[in-house]
Order: structure tokens, then C-alpha cells, then sequence
């Protein structure tokens, strides 16, 4: 049973400029540079690890059957008993979706705003881990102690409620972490990035490291606000008075929930949610009086067919085309809740992710083939991104005026795009250093430098119950998804040299039933023939030979008379 007593955490009530500048301080990046997710980082002095988020990846279409990608733990597993703790920045997966498997290493409170945390109590909840933490609530502008590391707390804004940004005060100086930030001057919760705060860092103490958010360092310009994304909608609304609304939109954008829900109430419909993880996150952010919505407002997705389609708005998960949601399902003809009707009006509000490129292209079609009208183009504004672009980050960057600049969060050419603007406006080059997953940063009283691979920073896959390193599992898997496999089974007695009984083979995906019995037969003909002389003439017949051989045999049957590459798994018995 986890014990907060275990650690120090309080208001720090000395000066801010009382910290000795001798301890080295070290930042281990275990993921985030180089991907776009499980971003986690290890700021560590001689005896403390505070970690700094820590979330999952989602696997692509060369990962099969792994359900998320973890940080490289093996650093943290060594250095178990110094962790005292995780800041979760906000409460997006990439952030904090690995905070179960971390918290299997060793037991460490988690600091966050009420939101974010939770949003982990609901995952830590569903893997039974929640004895293993304590859940401690940051407000804006608080200052804390976390052992030896001083942290206050920042507004930012993004597009999940309550992100925060951390300005952690080590023995080697400040380092601010951006979080996942934009600069929207008209939030719709009025909860702005706070720069001027920021400023003020920077003449004391002065930032001597700042963090910052890259992944959209290669775009020009500003992102538009939240509340033009309302406008956009609004619009598409009285485009379609008389037809039946369905939006779709990440499950954790209340904001984006919160203008939906105040548009069809101001246009006389009812809105009903749709997908767990929706309505999950509704019920909390109603509960903390984030999102604001009357019961009247809300109908159950049950009851939708018993009102007008002009009167009905339904929020729907499955803007990535996951093939488990709702959306996905009712495309499909299959939903529990909701079929898709000739004439619904489908609006994405949303972006696609790069990767779920091809799955939200099946979609749409799937829904244009029901007769629903469907709506994703940017530019009417049914989206905009929680990420500053080119201009918000050069007005951070400018607030925060820091010695020293590693970007983070991106893949490796939006961490060398950031480092391009940071130097175009004033950093020396030198100062400014492009890290990536599993590499260190160490703080001196005089220099900052780079170790690279201080760790592997490798991909640690949860697959179930199981964790897995390593990427020849998905080789196999990719080989046995496209081409299927073939299985040979022999007997063989070393003493008589001769097969007993004769080679059994059996193949899965490889080709339809009536072609594999015919090719099966061949292969298994073409290993009697060729084992009988082998084995007649061969001395020493030892397994891996053997193995060797009726891979050989079947593999060129195989290749030569189907022009198939399927996988040949040999299975050889040995008998005196």
C-alpha cells in the first residue's frame, strides 16, 4: 500500500534564489523525441528521480497486435528507489498512459491538476493500480516542493482542459517545460497561457532551460482560436436545419464538447453522447464544472429515434476511424445506439493523425455509402489544433529568453525545425540541442551538455499482460498477416536412418482450402522423396541439420509453385 509520508510536499516558503548552483542535474529523455507520444523525461539529481509525464504510443500498422508503446523503463527499473514522484502535464494518453506500468517499477505520488488526475484515476483505476499512488491536486500559480526540486505550476492552453505548464526549480537552475501549449487569446474557458508569468521568470531567476513543445514548429503562422472553431460550426448547423447532426471529435476536447453542445442548444436540438470514453469525460468535467451543460440538454442515445432529426445532435467517439467505435460500428451497419441514416450530416472536428490516414478514408466512405453527407474540410473550420505554431512559439520563446533550449515532443524533423526558429531569432546555435529518445542532458554550475544514448530509449510494447522489447515479434507477425504459414512436421529415427510414418503439413492464410490441400500434398511428396536420399547418405543427423533440411525442402516447393513467401515453421522429432 503506497504511503505519502514516504515523501516531502509542501509549500516552499524560502527565497527563490536560495538554491546552491553545485549539483549536477541530469534530464534522461525515455520517450517523446523523435515520436509523437509516450513522452516521459527523468529529471534526476544525486539521489532523486522526479519524472516529468509518462504516456503511451499508439502502434502503427507495423506493430501488430501490441496495444500501446511504452517509454524505455529499463532506465527508471535501475533506479527504482530514487523516484519520487510524476508531474502529469495534462491528461492526454501520450502523456499519461504509461503511468500504470511505471507505477509496477515502484510507488511514487503523481501531481496534477484536478482533471488531469482524474483522467488517471480512471486508468489506473481500470488496472487495479490505484493503491499504488497518491492522486495530488496543483492549482494554477501553486508552488510546491517535490524533495529537492521547487515546482510551480502555469495555465496553458491546449485541447484538453487544465494542462499545466512546470517551471521546476533544481539545484542547477530553472527549467521550464512548456507542456503541450498554444497561445488562444479567446480560450472558451477564458484560461489563458500565461507569458506574462513566464517574463517574469525570466529576469528571476532566469530560465537556464526551457522545454518547449515542437510539434508544429513547421508550420507558419498562428493556429486559429477555439472560439472560431465554434463560428465554423455554428455555421454548418444552419447549413442543415431539417437534417440530423452527428459530430465526432476526440473524447477528451471538452471545449470542443462544450461548443457543440451549446450550439445545438441554441438551435433547438438535444444532444446525446456516444462511445465510453465520451461519456466518461463528460461526466467528469460536468462533475468539476468544466463543461457546463443543463440536464435538459441532454437526452440518452436511446432515445434519439424519438425525436425529430432537426432536433437531434449526437457526439460521437471514432474521429480516427478506431475500428472498435461507435462511429466506426453504426458505419458499418453494426452500432448498437445509432444507424446512420440517408441524409445525417457527418462532421469530423477533428485532425487526422498521421498514420489513420487509410482507416478514416474507409469511414467516410463507408458513411457516404449509407447516404450521409460528410464534413472534414479545414477550411471551414471545424478544428484547429492545441499546439502553437511558428509565431506562438517564437512569443514563448521570447517570454521565456532561456540560456539554454532543448525542443521536445515532435518527431525528429519538427525538433529540427524548432531548433531553426530558436536560433533565426537570437540562440546560439550551440546553445540549442536537438536530443532524442534516450539521450541525457546534464546541468552544470557552467555548461549544459549532451550524452547521447544514456539508454536505449527503445520501444517497450504492452501486449496484454505482457510487456515486450523489440521489433522481430512484428516482423513475424506482418509476414504471417500478409502471407500466412506452413507447417511441416517429420519424424525421423537417426538409427535407421528413415522417416517414420510420412510428413504431416498443414498451413493457415496461406491459400484457400481447396488450393492448400493440393499444394500440401506436394510439399509433403517433395519431402518424402528428398529426406529418404538425404538421410540415407548423410551421417551425423543432427536437430538444427534436420530442421535446416525441411525448411530448405518446404520453402522451395512453396516459393516455386504458388511464387508465395509464407512462414515455414519445420518441426522435427527425433526417435532412437
Amino acid at each position: 500500500m503506497y504511503s505519502q509520508q514516504q515523501f516531502l510536499v509542501r509549500q516552499w516558503d524560502f527565497p527563490r534564489n536560495s538554491i546552491s548552483m553545485n549539483e549536477p542535474v541530469r534530464i534522461t529523455f525515455l520517450g517523446g523525441l523523435g515520436d509523437i507520444g509516450r513522452n516521459c523525461a527523468a529529471i534526476e539529481t544525486q539521489n532523486q528521480i522526479l519524472l516529468l509525464d509518462c504516456g503511451q504510443l499508439f502502434p502503427d500498422d507495423l506493430m501488430p497486435g501490441a496495444h500501446s508503446v511504452l517509454p524505455d523503463f529499463s532506465y527508471l527499473e535501475k533506479r527504482r528507489e530514487k523516484i519520487i514522484g510524476c508531474i502529469a502535464t495534462h491528461g492526454h494518453e501520450d502523456h499519461i498512459g504509461a503511468l500504470r506500468y511505471a507505477l509496477e517499477i515502484c510507488e511514487f505520488p503523481i501531481f496534477g491538476s484536478e482533471f488531469t488526475l482524474g483522467m488517471v484515476r480512471h486508468r489506473l483505476a481500470e488496472a487495479n493500480m490505484l493503491d499504488k499512488t497518491e492522486l495530488t491536486k496543483v492549482e494554477d500559480g501553486e508552488i510546491i516542493s517535490i524533495g529537492d526540486f521547487r515546482c510551480e505550476f502555469l495555465p496553458v492552453t491546449h485541447s484538453t482542459p487544465k494542462g499545466l505548464i512546470s517551471a521546476i526549480h533544481t539545484p542547477q537552475g530553472l527549467i521550464l517545460h512548456s507542456s503541450d501549449f498554444k497561445l488562444d487569446h479567446s480560450p472558451v474557458d477564458g484560461r489563458v497561457t500565461d507569458l506574462d508569468r513566464i517574463a517574469d521568470l525570466s529576469e528571476d531567476p532566469g530560465i537556464r532551460l526551457l522545454l518547449c513543445d515542437s510539434t508544429n514548429a513547421e508550420l507558419e503562422g498562428s493556429s486559429i482560436s477555439e472560439s472560431d472553431v465554434g463560428t465554423g460550426l455554428l455555421g454548418i448547423f444552419r447549413e442543415f436545419p431539417q437534417n440530423r447532426i452527428i459530430t465526432t471529435c476526440f473524447s477528451s476536447h471538452i471545449h470542443r464538447i462544450q461548443q457543440i453542445i451549446n450550439i445545438a442548444r441554441d438551435e433547438g436540438r438535444k444532444v446525446a453522447t456516444l462511445g465510453f470514453s465520451l461519456e466518461r469525460n463528460v461526466s467528469l468535467a460536468r462533475s468539476l464544472n468544466i463543461l457546463k451543460v443543463p440536464d435538459d440538454a441532454l437526452i440518452d442515445v436511446a432515445e434519439i429515434e424519438h425525436y425529430p432529426k432537426s432536433q437531434v445532435c449526437v457526439i460521437s467517439t471514432g474521429s480516427q476511424g478506431e475500428p472498435r467505435s461507435s462511429l466506426c460500428r453504426s458505419a458499418q451497419s453494426s452500432g448498437k445506439w445509432l444507424r446512420i441514416d440517408e441524409d445525417d450530416v457527418i462532421i469530423f472536428s477533428s485532425r487526422t493523425i498521421p498514420g489513420n490516414e487509410k482507416r478514416i478514408g474507409r469511414l467516410v466512405n463507408n458513411l457516404l455509402g449509407l447516404g450521409a453527407k460528410v464534413i472534414n474540410d479545414e477550411n471551414l473550420k471545424t478544428h484547429t489544433s492545441g499546439h502553437g505554431q511558428r509565431q506562438e512559439l517564437f512569443e514563448l520563446h521570447k517570454a521565456a529568453q532561456p540560456e539554454w533550449f532543448v525542443p521536445v515532443h515532435g518527431e525528429l524533423r519538427h525538433l529540427m525545425a524548432h531548433k531553426q526558429l530558436a536560433v533565426s531569432n537570437g540562440m546560439e546555435s550551440g546553445k540549442a540541442l536537438v536530443a532524442t529518445d534516450g539521450d541525457q542532458i546534464v546541468m552544470k554550475d557552467n555548461e549544459l551538455s549532451l550524452n547521447r544514448e544514456e539508454c536505449k530509449g527503445q520501444y517497450i510494447f504492452s501486449q496484454g499482460s505482457i510487456i515486450e522489447k523489440g521489433h522481430g515479434l512484428f516482423k513475424e507477425r506482418n509476414i504471417l498477416g500478409k502471407e500466412g504459414c506452413v507447417i511441416a512436421s517429420v519424424t525421423v529415427s537417426t538409427n535407421d536412418k528413415c522417416l517414420k510414418g510420412p510428413p504431416v503439413v498443414i498451413s493457415k492464410g496461406w491459400l484457400n482450402e481447396d488450393l492448400s490441400r493440393f499444394y500440401e500434398d506436394e510439399v509433403k511428396e517433395q519431402l518424402s522423396k528428398d529426406l529418404t536420399l538425404y538421410l540415407r547418405h548423410k551421417d551425423n543427423l543432427t536437430h538444427d541439420r534436420l530442421t535446416q533440411k525441411v525448411r530448405r525442402i518446404t520453402g522451395s516447393v512453396v516459393n516455386d509453385r504458388t511464387k508465395r513467401r509464407p512462414m515455414i515453421v519445420p518441426i522435427v522429432e527425433i526417435i532412437s
